[in-house]
């Protein structure tokens, strides 16, 4: 078994977002050389997640407008007052809202099966980082296993 890893570097640009990360997962996988196995799409962020959904800008908003609904940033978070609590400086973030939204989204990793170099993904299933406090510099890793 064979074991590749690479990391893409993602900018988000605005507060929430789902950034689709397919086709360069895509070319990750095609430059590995493995041709059978599975991808392991990994997030290193508790703010953001990965998650396989369909990429249609309609839908998007209505991700966007169910998560604005269900966690307001106008709530007050225990998480924000942090620097009270524990004596610790902020990076400027009031993100408690954020963090409960990447864990109602989902995890920080999936794993897609590879099957003759490519993913199997159907054809409206894309790979997003989805993004809860923006904008920031992020890093997504991937990690084929295989053959």
């Amino acid at each position: 078994m064979k074991i590749y890893n690479k990391k893409i570097q993602v900018k988000s640009t605005s507060q929430m977002e789902f950034i689709d990360i397919t086709e360069r997962v895509a070319e990750i996988i095609s430059n590995s050389g493995i041709r059978e196995g599975q991808v392991l799409v990994y997030a290193p962020h508790t703010t953001a997640s990965i998650v396989v959904n369909h990429n249609e800008p309609m839908l998007i908003q209505d991700f966007m407008k169910v998560l604005y609904r269900i966690v307001p940033v106008s709530n007050s978070y225990a998480h924000d007052l942090f620097e009270i609590s524990r004596g610790q400086t902020s990076d400027g973030r009031s993100n408690g809202h954020s963090h409960c939204k990447s864990m109602l989204v989902g995890g920080v990793s999936e794993t897609l099966p590879i099957e003759k170099g490519k993913m199997i993904l159907t054809k409206r299933q894309c790979i997003f980082l989805a993004e809860m406090d923006g904008a920031r510099n992020r890093e997504v890793i991937v990690q084929i296993m295989g053959i």
